[in-house]
């Protein structure tokens, strides 16, 4: 595991202070400038406002305590966490032990069900603020919390225990929903189960190793031998999920939104572990089958295999900062350098579809200066 943190800015030429100027403005910005959807509440609650859909969900929450517990952030790592501890967990039912993934920012709940990239980012910043802030009472033993919530993951369903765990314990993958016989490949956080399987219970060790190296070896296979594009929802052997689902008639089986943070994942991880089973290749591919829409500065919704199936991507400035931190697993080449350049450029996102972009523009940032971090 790897604890020298490369500031990919500065192998770019960038000066040092520059990069650290900019990140101060990037925080203050996203925390508290005029289009933050950071906002307090009472006394010692705050919540993350997703901008396009006026709700919070457990994806930025987790986010948030994330980009905190990366830039030092305690008063607001806690303030969000009790927000979603006060509001978004389940005491009881079918998922007591999980969070509902959408609330209404008074915190009424939109939905009874979980969403596990939330319960994954959940106990990885708990953990890392355990170790970075230390421990304190309550629902504030950020190493306790961690530990309940990945015991839920895995156990539930076991010895009377209602529910469905939130992976599939005979292959070892993530699940895009408790129940669910499909998957999402931008779950797949190889880097945070490699962590894990160090810090969770002993007796679930072995299987957080493993589902690391499942999951390396899945993104290999669910990313386009071409493009390096996943879809946002794919069977478990990497195929795009074409089946129906109930409760929705969109598609989730092309490159859009969920998909773009899956090239971003395989650079955070390479960039902690440097291992690579053939997922590595992705990150190449996918910076060289968006390079002529990024120079134009126009990204379309796109089929795993790179032809256009849609208008304008409604996430754009994601695609440029998740493709910016892919190059974390690339020897960087030109082309490498040409995704770093446009992203240190470009300018945190304005207006109503702000909160995604933002978030992952953070967490590159964060990433490519050296500052997304193991604690």
């Amino acid at each position: 595991m790897n604890q020298q943190y490369r500031n990919v800015f500065a192998e770019m030429g960038i000066p040092e202070d520059a990069v650290s100027k900019r990140l101060e403005e990037i925080k203050h910005q996203f925390f508290y400038g005029e289009d933050s959807f950071y906002h307090e509440t009472g006394a010692d609650m705050a919540y993350l406002e997703d901008t396009g859909n006026f709700d919070a969900r457990t994806e930025g929450m987790s986010y948030g305590m994330m980009i905190c517990v990366q830039l030092g952030m305690k008063e607001e790592f806690d303030r969000l966490w009790k927000w979603a501890k006060t509001y978004m967990y389940m005491e009881t039912g079918e998922n007591e032990g999980y969070f509902a993934w959408s609330c209404g920012t008074d915190g009424t709940r939109n939905a009874d069900g979980p969403a596990p990239d939330g319960e994954e980012f959940f106990a990885m910043a708990l953990f890392f603020a355990a170790h970075r802030f230390g421990n304190g009472e309550g629902i504030f033993d950020y190493e306790k919390q961690a530990k309940d919530i990945l015991r839920a993951c895995l156990h539930k369903g076991e010895k009377g225990r209602p529910g469905h765990p939130m992976w599939n314990r005979d292959n070892h993958q993530i699940l895009f929903v408790p129940g669910s016989d499909y998957t999402d490949p931008s779950y797949h956080l190889p880097h945070f189960y490699e962590l894990f399987a160090k810090w969770a219970d002993e007796e679930d060790a072995v299987f957080f190793k493993e589902a690391a190296a499942v999951s390396r070896r899945y993104l290999a296979l669910a990313c386009h031998p071409e493009t390096g594009f996943s879809a946002e929802y794919a069977e478990f052997d990497g195929s795009p999920m074409k089946r129906p689902i109930p409760w929705t008639t969109d598609r989730h089986d092309w490159f859009f939104s969920d998909a773009y943070r899956t090239a971003a994942n395989i650079g955070l991880d390479y960039a902690w572990n440097g291992i690579d089973v053939g997922q590595v290749r992705a990150a190449y591919r996918i910076q060289r089958a968006l390079l002529k829409d990024m120079r134009a500065d126009s990204y379309h919704i796109y089929e795993v295999d790179g032809k256009i199936a849609g208008e304008k991507a409604l996430h754009p400035f994601a695609i440029t900062a998740t493709v910016a931190q892919s190059v974390l697993a690339v020897e960087p080449d030109d082309v490498a350098r040409e995704w770093v350049m446009k992203f240190f450029g470009m300018p945190l996102r304005a207006g109503e579809r702000r909160y995604y972009d933002n978030c992952l523009y953070v967490f590159a940032f964060l990433a490519l200066s050296g500052n997304y971090r193991i604690w």
